[in-house]
């Protein structure tokens, strides 16, 4: 008897599966059309649906900030391209929370077959066996990985989170330190920790305006905050 054969979930730290689909700004070659900068994949479970509509009104609002900080989106439904087009224009007539007048213009994939939303593992039978759940993958210059979140079907993303994850794995990458936990920018960051009981004996003797420890496995640094 033939098996079914299913793909691996992609975990963080994987490759970003590949994949080349239609889109609503036209054909996208995943991620090599993105080769240097971070992207935001993510799927919703309908067009025409209320909390997905909220979703793309927040996110469309927030493209810029995300381009500022070298981030493209990348949105997917096991919709048409047709029916995202007349979604897409709909929510141009709409006005919620103060945003109105919403033009999106990051792409939108055409996945009929629903082929993309099984690599990245966003059909899941115990949500809908024919609707993406709210997965949200955050994808670094390197075709890697970082970040993944899924959100069940009745309940809308955190925008201003996902931002955040992007604008911590930034600085992670930048400075080689972590983030605690509710951290924004501005905020102190943690350095790695101690190697050794030599290394650990001297951080706890010789701290610094600039570093303090809380204990010699617990180690911050201070940052500079930026003048008015």
């Amino acid at each position: 008897m033939e098996q079914m054969q299913t793909a691996r979930m992609p975990l963080i730290g994987d490759t970003a599966p590949s994949f080349k689909a239609v889109t609503t700004q036209g054909e996208i070659n995943f991620p090599e059309d993105f080769k240097g900068k971070w992207v935001i994949l993510f799927s919703h479970p309908a067009d025409f649906t209320p909390v997905c509509t909220t979703e793309f009104m927040t996110f469309a609002s927030m493209a810029e900030e995300f381009k500022a900080l070298n981030t493209e989106l990348v949105g997917l439904s096991v919709d048409s391209l047709y029916a995202h087009i007349a979604w897409l224009r709909k929510i141009q007539e709409l006005e919620w929370k103060g945003k109105k007048n919403i033009e999106v213009r990051f792409p939108l994939i055409e996945d009929i077959r629903m082929e993309v939303a099984n690599k990245y593992g966003m059909i899941q039978p115990g949500q809908s066996n024919t609707q993406a759940v709210r997965a949200v993958f955050v994808i670094d210059p390197n075709a890697k990985i970082r970040t993944i979140l899924y959100y069940p079907l009745t309940t809308g993303r955190n925008f201003d989170e996902i931002k955040r994850i992007v604008l911590a794995l930034q600085k992670a990458d930048s400075d080689g330190v972590a983030t605690p936990a509710d951290w924004r920018p501005g905020d102190d960051v943690i350095v790695p920790t101690a190697g050794s009981c030599g290394s650990a004996k001297e951080r706890m003797e010789n701290q610094s305006d600039d570093q303090y420890c809380l204990d010699w496995f617990m180690c911050f640094r201070r940052e500079k905050k930026q003048l008015p």
